[in-house]
């Protein structure tokens, strides 16, 4: 009997609590090179894609790391933007680098090679992100390897 008193009021709170809304997992983003270009000056522009990997949008605003070609010494890796990625999206921003002339030499050495080549980088830092289901924007770590390639017939470009 005393059992029986118990249950109906488990029951209704399990039932309330149910009905809060679902928290969204959320997760690091992946960030990646899409696109390299050279440019007349020496700099490179690069075309980073953010993989947005939580299950809720995220609104990201900044990428600040490294950007590392081959065994050579890093180069900063920053951009400021906005950017809207729905949840298991991705999306591309915009950003430039100067590169050390090691960096570019071995680029160019790649290219020499043509479709054959191939030059390993690895991008690594935060990028800043509020979350769907958030007030506040934070940092989110990011490190990814790649490879970037010449592609045929646009020079200067590596994908």
């Amino acid at each position: 009997m005393r059992l029986t008193r118990w249950i109906a009021p488990a029951a209704l709170a399990l039932g309330l609590v149910a009905c809060g809304p679902p928290r969204k997992s959320v997760f690091p983003p992946a960030v990646s090179i899409q696109q390299l270009q050279l440019q007349p000056g020496g700099g490179w522009h690069l075309t980073v894609r953010i993989q947005n990997n939580s299950y809720g949008e995220m609104d990201f605003t900044s990428l600040e790391g490294t950007l590392q070609v081959a065994q050579l010494e890093p180069v900063r890796l920053h951009g400021s933007f906005k950017r809207d990625i729905p949840a298991l999206s991705g999306d591309v921003v915009d950003i430039d680098v100067l590169p050390t002339s090691q960096m570019t030499a071995a680029l160019a050495a790649v290219a020499a090679k043509g479709s054959a080549g191939s030059l390993a980088y690895r991008v690594s830092g935060t990028a800043r992100a509020k979350p769907e289901q958030e007030k506040q924007a934070r940092d989110f770590d990011f490190s990814g390897n790649d490879w970037l390639s010449p592609v045929p017939g646009i020079p200067g470009t590596f994908r």
